[in-house]
């Protein structure tokens, strides 16, 4: 039993009582120091929030100085701006003026060759070489050099004269002339091929018995084999040591025929490419007063509304319209302009970016002169057969090969003598194999065996994945990856091989945009009016080199296999650069219809312009490139790194600065590559500035604000339509 206290209670029920006091004092302690933390951390919160106001009011302040200060300079650095950009323009100038000389040149050199250009002259040459008859190969070959370069010097003034320059009736004569020199010069080579064969008798091989003929030069391949003996033993048809050749079925063995297989280095079977025509922009004419109460001049442009609600000119790099000049402003923002709606309206303008899908013209050379037009509001219409090939996005690469049985013409005989041979109207005929059923001689299954075929492929040409075969459909006017059959090839040796019911041109396909998007890219100066542009690809690394007016691929990594030298280190236009780097399988120039085929970091197209603009005028002093921020900032603005570089010859990786950029304003930001998270926050000390170009000139040495005033504007004009062309910005 439990002692009992002397107020009655047990020891045990006493100690309960205790605790339980001490207990409740306990709760009503810990409440208490509850009552004051909370009142703490609410004067805490309380003070750290009029700390953030504060903060907030003085970065106010500090934002409204800042752009009270880049409002005020605003005017003065535009018309700077614009003075520096009329280099531009008298590069149009310089290259309109070109184009006089050539075709001056052209007249007084009387050389007997046409001038493309004139309808006339080129429509007389036409004539005169179709009633030209039973040329030989030789001759043939050595006229369609001519013929070649005639028809590289439409496309040329097609794609490097102004769009505004060209009338309609001026592309549809220089299209029309394309296609009839085509069409001229495949009919020369069928005619060279049967006056070849109506001597086949007398080039026979001794040991087959049959001709087998191989003739070639750089831009054409022609194997011929006329079938003198009709063995049937005779299976597989090889030409010399090349790796050309095809199976021949039995009922082919024993037939009157000629196999030819062409292989032309040019593609004269594709369509045209669409020439696109400017629309004419509206006339917007502004006159602002400075201080001095100057007046700029009245613009043509386009309007277009910029973050902050001003009208944005849309002059291109390659205009040579005085008319189009750049716009200073429409008028001046309030200066008392609040840092919360100056943000309202940057964000409104994202969104409607961000909402909007980018639909842009083509940047490249080709179509340049169009950037600022009205583009289509929807993507391309895409190919309802999927065996007919997309020309938008995929393009024949290697050239074109084609295949044809011919009827085996009446060979020449002598008698005593004299050279006698069968006349027979219509040319060269085609051998229809297999032969079209009849109700009387009904097809058999396997009554007539696929032909197989094997060629090899060019190594001046350079497929980065497996490419498609594709054969031209005659009546469709289209490329198609059907009908092969056994598809074989092999990278390693470039050798292709495969099975037709039939004979067609063949060609290889790739793909437009297998470089894109790029994984970097850097513009850097080497010296005085010569810089570099370096682009890495998922399979390359490319290095083109600008130095005055022209363009050079100086560098690609590439296997030993690659024979490239028709186009590394050799000088030459930007367009024509682009069209033989195209045609070699390095195509790293987006066309209008890319955005619907890659990836692509969009961006406003206007602002990527200027952007452009801008690091060309800096191109001799400074080096830019790739930056990872470029794909989080947003459609409104771009972002990128800048460095100054002179005298060595790569920037090392903590000398680079990180700009930002929207088309009306730019800035140095805080933030560099390693951050963890994108920040539009400013450098410390430092402004923003309405244009690129000053931004930068703030940490320039006069070293390099000595090139950069002394840079050529060839240079300047060579450097911005390159960037227009890769579009390093928005494709990488």
């Amino acid at each position: 039993m439990a002692p009992k206290s002397k107020k009655g209670g047990t020891v045990s029920e006493k100690k309960n009582r205790l605790s339980r006091n001490e207990r409740l004092k306990q709760q009503q302690e810990e409440e208490e120091k509850k009552l004051q933390e909370e009142e703490e951390a609410r004067l805490k919160a309380e003070q750290e929030a009029a700390e953030k106001l504060q903060r907030q009011l003085v970065e106010k302040r500090k934002w409204e100085v800042l752009v009270e200060k880049d409002l005020q300079r605003r005017t003065d650095e535009l018309e700077e701006l614009y003075l520096l950009e009329k280099c531009f323009i008298e590069a149009e100038k310089w290259k309109k003026e070109v184009r006089a000389l050539s075709k001056w040149n052209h007249y007084i050199a009387c050389d007997g060759t046409p001038d493309p250009s004139v309808a006339q002259e080129i429509n007389t040459f036409i004539s005169l070489w179709k009633e030209k008859r039973n040329e030989d190969i030789e001759v043939v070959m050595k006229e369609s050099k001519l013929v070649l370069n005639l028809i590289e010097k439409l496309k040329l003034i097609l794609l490097d004269t102004p769009p505004h320059e060209l009338t309609d009736e001026q592309v549809a004569q220089y299209q029309g002339s394309i296609l009839e020199l085509r069409e001229l010069l495949h009919f020369k080579f069928d005619e060279a091929t049967e006056t070849l064969l109506k001597e086949a008798s007398s080039l026979v091989d001794t040991d087959s018995g049959n001709m087998e003929k191989i003739i070639k030069d750089e831009n054409i391949a022609l194997y011929v084999w006329a079938n003198l003996k009709k063995n049937p033993k005779y299976k597989k048809i090889k030409f010399g040591d090349t790796e050309v050749g095809f199976d021949i079925p039995k009922p082919l063995a024993t037939s009157d025929i000629a196999v030819r297989i062409f292989h032309t280095n040019y593609d004269h079977i594709s369509p045209l490419p669409v020439i696109r025509r400017p629309e004419k922009p509206a006339v917007v004419g502004t006159v602002i007063e400075d201080s001095a109460e100057k007046e700029t001049p009245k613009v043509e442009e386009v309007p277009r509304a910029g973050p902050e609600g001003a009208t944005e000119n849309q002059e291109l790099a390659t205009s040579s319209v005085p008319a189009t000049e750049i716009k200073i402003e429409e008028s001046l923002i309030n200066l008392k302009k609040s840092t919360t709606s100056l943000k309202e309206e940057v964000e409104a303008k994202k969104e409607e970016i961000e909402t909007k899908p980018l639909k842009v013209e083509s940047l490249s050379v080709f179509s340049v002169a169009t950037v600022a037009e009205k583009l289509p509001d929807t993507i391309p219409e895409a190919v309802v057969d999927e065996d007919v090939v997309d020309l938008k996005g995929f393009t024949p690469l290697g050239g074109i090969y084609h295949l044809n049985i011919l009827q085996l013409p009446p060979q020449c005989k002598q008698v005593k003598g004299w050279t006698i041979v069968e006349l027979i109207s219509g040319g060269l005929q085609k051998f229809v194999y297999p032969p079209e059923a009849t109700d009387d001689a009904p097809e058999t299954e396997n009554a007539y065996p696929l032909i197989e075929v094997f060629i090899e492929i060019n190594n001046n040409v350079v497929f980065f994945e497996k490419p498609m075969v594709a054969r031209w459909d005659s009546e469709g006017k289209s490329w198609r990856t059907d009908g092969f059959v056994s598809l074989y090839y092999n990278m390693k040796e470039r050798i292709l091989s495969f099975s037709l019911e039939s004979v067609y041109p063949v060609t290889l396909i790739q793909d437009n945009h297998v470089h894109m998007p790029y994984e970097s890219w850097e513009l850097r100066p080497l010296r005085l009016n010569e810089a570099i542009l370096n682009v890495t690809t998922t399979f390359t690394d490319i290095d083109i080199q600008i130095k005055d007016d022209q363009c050079m691929l100086a560098a690609v990594e590439l296997g030993d296999e690659y024979e490239l030298s028709h186009l590394l280190g050799k000088w030459m236009t930007l367009t024509s650069l682009i069209i033989a780097m195209k045609e070699t399988g390095l195509s790293i120039f987006p066309s209008e219809y890319s955005y619907a085929y890659v990836a692509v970091n969009n961006k406003d197209p206007l602002v990527e312009m200027k952007a452009y603009r801008q690091m060309a005028l800096l191109a001799s002093a400074f080096s830019f490139s790739w930056s990872k921020w470029n794909q989080v900032s947003g459609p409104a603005n771009v972002v990128f790194k800048a460095s100054e570089l002179l005298k060595r010859e790569y920037v090392e990786d903590h000398e680079w600065s990180l700009y930002m950029f929207n088309g009306e304003r730019a800035q140095k930001l805080k933030i560099n590559e390693l951050s963890e998270a994108f920040s539009e926050e400013l450098q410390d000390d430092t402004e923003f500035h309405s244009t690129l170009y000053h931004m930068i000139k703030d940490f320039t040495s006069e070293a390099a604000l000595q090139k950069i005033r002394n840079s050529n504007h060839l240079f300047i004009d060579s450097v911005c339509k390159l960037l227009l062309s890769v579009r390093v910005l928005t494709y990488s």
